[in-house]
């Protein structure tokens, strides 16, 4: 089992032994869960990634490692074969498959799942049947859980006009009212938590015990699969949503226009190469380089309210702040520069259109 930050301790105790139960000869686990975040989750913030403007990629992102770690103990146990639970509809089998085709190809994959072209329903029968206690009502929703969110399927998310009902939900409300977090940055890394420093794992985890409890995080992301089909899945990601939207607003504050603009275009396209099983791509390498060298400035504090079900990026500061005082205040008094040099500036930006324009009464005369 590779823990990508899912579960506890004991969670991952009682697999082992239900494993040794059910006959396996052996059981491994593999925290993956700080290798998942500088490998991987460190650049999704650094890049401000949500898939479709939603979906902070909860689990797509972490197929790929957990794959890894699974081939890591294929090679030192020398197994010729690797299976996996997938079914042949979604984008997970393509992002186990893709690690072995590509870095372990004598490795032959079993899914049995997908061969079988079973359903859950008939998955949980099989079981019964056999003498398996899993009970249909406990086991009809699809429930992957780690450190940069839970993703969950169901029957409701299988047609266009489902909703998931409030129970399908991992974390229920359990808080009312409102309070202010402050999230501290350095270089885009999340390093404190109302004034507390810890590593930037530790901040996910703390920020999600304190937005968890206000059902904050929840949506349903839409979107084009591996495969070629339309997909929708719903989620919660209280910490994620929050962390992200929380350093891209310190982000509008101290990076110019053109870093803001150009990291916004590769940044979704690094985003689809994780979701699509690319991240062993060159390129994913290439486009890390270019957000960590744009969070060189990225350090502050900003202030976000958290309320039932939803919350609000309140505002920041920055040494590195370009909207100082210094050089101006927005609508009122610049500092920098006066009111008849803006004359001249508008006169020079405007010349190119106004050539454009003045030509355009001669298409009357052809």
């Amino acid at each position: 089992m590779v823990n990508t930050g899912g579960f506890s301790k004991e969670e991952a105790a009682r697999i082992e032994e239900r494993a040794l139960t059910l006959g396996a000869a052996s059981h491994t686990t593999v925290d993956a869960v700080d290798t998942y975040y500088n490998k991987g989750l460190k650049y999704l913030i650094y890049g401000n990634v949500l898939k479709n403007n939603t979906y902070p990629l909860s689990v797509s992102s972490e197929r790929v490692f957990q794959a890894l770690e699974v081939l890591n103990t294929v090679k030192k146990i020398g197994a010729e074969y690797v299976a996996h639970g997938s079914t042949g509809a979604g984008n997970d089998q393509v992002r186990f498959d893709i690690v072995f085709e590509i870095m372990a190809p004598e490795v032959e994959i079993l899914a049995p799942i997908r061969e079988l072209e079973i359903s859950r329903k008939e998955e949980i029968d099989y079981l019964v049947k056999h003498g398996f206690n899993f009970s249909w009502e406990k086991s009809k929703y699809s429930i992957n859980q780690g450190v940069w969110g839970t993703s969950i399927g169901g029957v409701e998310t299988l047609s266009s006009s489902g909703y998931l009902p409030e129970e399908a939900y991992p974390s229920q409300k359990v808080k009312d009212g409102s309070e202010i977090v402050t999230l501290g940055f350095k270089k885009g890394e999340l390093c404190s938590v109302n004034g507390e420093e810890m590593s930037p794992v530790q901040a996910i985890y703390k920020l999600k015990e304190i937005a968890e409890p206000y059902a904050i995080g929840r949506d349903t992301h839409v979107g084009d699969t591996i495969i070629g089909i339309k997909g929708r899945v719903g989620f919660e990601a209280a910490a994620p949503l929050i962390i992200i939207k929380a350093h891209h607003l310190l982000e509008k504050h101290v990076l110019t226009k053109n870093q803001l603009n150009w990291k916004d275009q590769l940044s979704n396209y690094y985003g689809q190469l994780m979701h699509e099983a690319q991240y062993l791509e060159p390129l994913s390498r290439d486009i890390e380089a270019f957000l960590e060298s744009t969070q060189n400035t990225v350090t502050g504090t900003v202030q976000v309210q958290l309320m039932p079900y939803h919350f609000s990026v309140l505002g920041c500061e920055s040494k590195y702040d370009m909207m100082s005082s210094k050089f101006g205040d927005y609508g009122e008094k610049n500092k920098s520069f006066s009111g008849r040099d803006i004359v001249g500036f508008t006169k020079v930006l405007a010349n190119p259109l106004k050539i454009f324009y003045s030509l355009q009464d001669n298409k009357d005369n052809e």
